[in-house]
């Protein structure tokens, strides 16, 4: 359970994607990949996230690979955002092995204080229809991380968020995916 840190070669892996697709990320090599440890599949907060990304998705470079996983298996992922229209690539990690192979911490309290410095983006969910389908204590209280991954698959920057609503900015994302 080692933390990523910058300048660690990314380990390659294989996991279910959204799409019906075996994602492999030895495929991606040779490009910038921005790479999101999410929650579950129906977290509010996540979901607000990706609607977010979506919304600016046409300001990031045309070869975007964005990777978000979810600690969900394949079933549940596709029940809960397959009739979403996500421009990037979604998997599943069913057994939360890649979350636990680089450290994606659990924290009821972060959770909880993510929740509580957080109303808008809740009340944002509540009214987009995103209500927290699971009362896994297990699940709810992953915090997620933000991965930049350069070219040549190294970590050029390795956000492991402070609580449930910290991620880095969009506008890093972009700016990322243009080289800049």
């Amino acid at each position: 359970m080692a933390r990523l840190s910058v300048g660690d070669v990314m380990p390659v892996f294989s996991l279910p994607a959204l799409d019906g697709s075996q994602f492999d990320l030895s495929a991606v090599r040779g490009k910038r990949v921005i790479f999101t440890f999410f929650r579950f599949s129906s977290c509010p907060f996540c979901n607000v996230r990706i609607d977010r990304i979506v919304k600016r998705w046409g300001e990031f470079a045309d070869d975007t690979v964005m990777v978000g996983v979810f600690d969900a298996d394949i079933g549940d992922l596709s029940k809960r955002m397959g009739k979403r229209d996500i421009p990037f690539t979604i998997l599943a990690d069913g057994d939360y092995e890649l979350f636990a192979r680089h450290g994606v911490e659990k924290s009821f309290f972060r959770f909880m204080w993510g929740a509580l410095r957080s109303p808008m983006t809740f009340l944002r969910a509540s009214l987009n229809g995103y209500f927290p389908m699971t009362l896994s204590i297990s699940k709810m209280s992953t915090i997620p991380v933000d991965i930049l991954i350069g070219e040549d698959g190294k970590v050029v920057e390795a956000h492991y968020c402070k609580d449930t609503a910290d991620h880095l900015p969009v506008d890093k994302l972009i700016r990322f995916s243009k080289g800049e």
